[in-house]
């Protein structure tokens, strides 16, 4: 599936041109160019892994570096701190790269985000929601105000779902107004406004700033302090539909995450209308695909009630480049907290209680979800486990 240099393919940018072709084409979302004692290493991240895919000489680095800057307007005679830019390409759609260059002791580093605006989902199913998932998730971005988190680590897919969100309820009746760390993806009718720290213009700033604006809805990039968490909490109870992200492992952890912060717990389950944790696991290759027995240690894993009768897995072949996989889907966690779990919010009950008390009254587990790819053969049980605690 790759193609190996030859002596001719040493110019900056034929290398640089033939990386980019090459990455989408196998559906990469980065290419990394990363230096070694003895030479370049070129890796891309396809379906969330990385794969190496070529070394080069180590003479080619600092052309190659070069390459890069220029085509993201950097400064090519820096190279003793970290720079970040981007550029646009048209495959035939547009597609933007956003360039990340750091500095190492064997030389500069650099990393290529593939962001192609085309993949974009507009169909929530796209996403992987269980039709169960479906109802419950489109009843809560319909609500005119309240707080919305879509919660992750990184590279999890949020920031997908986040914009398909604002796809589906993009309107020109309404005024959609976004802070972003960096803008990833454009949307027509949506002001959108990316944050400079180095200005004093971050988060809880635009926030201020935002209501002058007079948004109908709003979506904050990431809240990542007690300020922003704020701010957003007061928009969702002033009549604002606020959407955004935070770094937490699950559901229940978001709501522990932010009375950690110190938010008035009263603040926080007043605001809160729904919660989303998402991860993404590979997709079954369509091409190799085959019926498999499991190994025991990993059976014993899932509890015995969530076993599907068939599992599927792939051989691999050309079409996945031997990986066994194909693309990626998500798998979700939807809390919309009830009485009952704002009670223990007040209480500051532990995860457990948190968690069993949401579960028991509907809540799919992440595990459960992914447990549902599996039956349905859309994922394998060790791309579950991968990603998934319980």
């Amino acid at each position: 599936m790759f193609k190996n240099s030859t002596k001719d393919d040493y110019t900056a940018t034929h290398i640089v041109d033939r990386f980019i072709k090459q990455a989408i084409e196998n559906w990469a979302s980065d290419i990394h160019i990363e230096p070694e004692d003895a030479s370049v290493r070129i890796r891309y991240r396809i379906d969330g892994v990385l794969v190496e895919v070529e070394k080069l000489p180590l003479n080619v680095l600092n052309n190659l570096i070069s390459r890069v800057k220029v085509l993201a307007n950097l400064d090519i005679a820096e190279n003793r701190r970290p720079q970040d830019g981007r550029f646009e390409i048209h495959s035939p759609s547009v597609i933007d790269m956003r360039v990340s260059v750091f500095p190492t002791v064997y030389g500069e580093c650099a990393v290529i985000r593939i962001l192609d605006q085309s993949k974009l989902m507009n169909s929530f199913a796209e996403l992987g929601f269980h039709e169960d998932q479906l109802k419950t998730f489109e009843e809560m971005i319909k609500k005119p105000y309240g707080l919305i988190l879509v919660t992750g680590p990184t590279g999890s897919g949020k920031t997908t779902t986040l914009f398909s969100i604002l796809n589906n309820i993009n309107s020109p009746k309404r005024c959609i107004v976004t802070l972003e760390d960096p803008v990833e993806y454009h949307l027509p009718f949506i002001r959108q406004s990316q944050i400079n720290e180095d200005i004093g213009f971050g988060f809880a700033e635009g926030l201020r700033s935002l209501f002058r604006q007079n948004p109908d809805v709003i979506m904050i990039g990431e809240i990542r302090d007690r300020k922003t968490a704020d701010i957003a909490i007061q928009a969702a109870m002033t009549g604002h539909l606020v959407l955004s992200t935070l770094h937490t492992n699950d559901s229940v952890g978001a709501l522990i995450r932010l009375s950690e912060m110190r938010l008035e717990k009263f603040l926080i389950t007043s605001a809160t209308i729904g919660i989303i944790a998402q991860r993404l696991v590979r997709r079954i290759c369509p091409d190799c695909k085959e019926e498999y027995q499991p190994q025991e240690n990993l059976i014993s894993m899932i509890n015995s009630q969530d076993l599907p009768k068939i599992f599927y897995h792939s051989k691999g072949c050309e079409m996945c480049n031997n990986t066994g996989y194909r693309g990626r889907v998500g798998i979700f966690e939807i809390l919309t907290p009830s009485p009952e779990v704002n009670k223990l919010v007040y209480k500051e009950a532990s995860w457990q209680d948190l968690f069993n008390m949401a579960t028991s009254q509907g809540m799919i587990s992440l595990r459960k979800s992914g447990m549902k790819m599996v039956e349905n053969g859309i994922t394998t049980l060790e791309e579950v486990l991968r990603v998934t605690n319980k």
